[in-house]
């Protein structure tokens, strides 16, 4: 069975790859679980971030952005002691803030899964790259998407980690031609 390359032999990549990438994802908190991680995973590799998955779910209330967006100055000081997680206090404290705008743009659109989904116009973008090499970086949607959120006063959230977010949350299907998920 053919797979996309990046997820080499790991187990925890594959599984990623076959079971979440360029799946589309329409559940809210799933939304912000990507949105944190992808924050979180700026300089570093996916399979770093996904490693510690759980220990992220386990400190960030399982993703509930309602309880995240409370988080206090005690919080981040507890967060940067947590070796399970990227002890870095700019993307913890971004990651907070970002909770926040999350839960204006739910209010906002009844949904953050609304919002995300009306900049792909409700449907999956299906790429139809047949070399890894292809596959940007970003993109005008990318690019599109970013400024809105930092527009919003969303942090830690430029156009290449908004790209690798909607890849991971399937606005964009980039599963190469020849994996066996390139056509979804």
């Amino acid at each position: 069975m053919n797979r996309c390359p990046w997820c080499g032999n790991d187990e925890l990549y594959i599984k990623y790859h076959d079971e979440e990438w360029g799946v589309p994802n329409h559940d809210d908190r799933k939304h912000f679980e990507f949105l944190v991680l992808e924050s979180a995973q700026a300089g570093l590799s996916w399979i770093t971030i996904l490693k510690k998955r759980e220990n992220y779910r386990k400190a960030y209330c399982g993703f509930d952005p309602d309880k995240v967006a409370l988080f206090d100055d005690a919080k981040i000081v507890e967060l940067m002691k947590n070796p399970g997680i990227v002890r870095n206090r700019r993307k913890i404290e971004a990651s907070i803030n970002n909770a926040r705008r999350f839960l204006e743009v739910t209010n906002e659109f009844g949904s953050f899964d609304k919002y995300i989904w009306s900049f792909a116009n409700n449907k999956p973008i299906k790429n139809h790259w047949e070399d890894i090499r292809d596959v940007p970086a970003n993109t005008k949607l990318s690019d599109e998407i970013s400024k809105d959120l930092k527009k919003r006063g969303f942090r830690f959230l430029g156009s290449t980690i908004i790209y690798s977010y909607i890849q991971a949350v399937g606005l964009v299907n980039d599963h190469l031609t020849d994996c066996f998920l390139g056509g979804l």
